[in-house]
């Protein structure tokens, strides 16, 4: 081989090896490339699940924050409710008095055959039955007749004794009249109970 031979031979091996050699690096650029991407994938991937649990997460308060309202809400209608049913509870125990000594009037025992005692019992007897009604018109109403099974939620017992004709726990003999407003008691009756 001649000399001009030798170095185009060695001109191409030259030329060849550079090709090889970017070639070479071209892949391993690609490579690089690809675990780059590969990598910034995974990190895509990765912020996608954090944003869904972010996401999830604020739905989840979102909806526990409009139970809370709701609730909020509707403890609050409820109170309103409240004060409207109750508010008469201490005009109501105020009351109870005067409706205890029309009954007593009405009940004591006076000559009833008199004309005059006569007129006067009608007409207190017509003011009780007028505040009465007025009153049940409020959610007044009263409890504790005779007869009824003792309730101590209702009644407050003052004695127990034996007595014929009543069953054990039935009231025989009233003292005071109970009352309720809208299902509240706002006084117990007091009662005697059957033993």
């Amino acid at each position: 081989m001649s000399e001009d031979q030798k170095v185009e031979n060695t001109t191409v091996e030259t030329e060849t090896e550079s090709q090889l050699q970017s070639e070479i690096e071209k892949t391993i650029e690609k490579d690089d490339n690809t675990n780059e991407l590969k990598e910034a994938i995974d990190r895509i991937q990765e912020l996608e699940n954090q944003l869904t649990e972010t996401v999830k997460k604020e739905q989840d308060i979102l909806l526990r924050t409009r139970a809370e309202i709701d609730n909020i809400r509707r403890r609050a209608e409820q109170d309103v409710e409240k004060a409207h049913k109750f508010a008469l509870e201490k005009f109501s125990k105020d009351l109870l008095e005067t409706i205890d000594n029309l009954e007593r009037a009405i009940s004591t025992p006076a000559n009833k055959e008199d004309e005059t005692v006569k007129a006067l019992i009608d007409g207190v007897d017509l003011t009780l039955k007028g505040l009465l009604a007025t009153v049940a018109r409020f959610g007044i109403e009263s409890v504790g007749e005779i007869g009824e099974s003792f309730n101590p939620d209702l009644h407050q017992a003052i004695s127990m004794q034996p007595t014929e004709g009543f069953e054990s726990n039935q009231i025989t003999t009233v003292l005071q009249k109970g009352y309720l407003l809208n299902g509240r008691v706002i006084r117990p009756a007091m009662v005697m109970v059957a033993a």
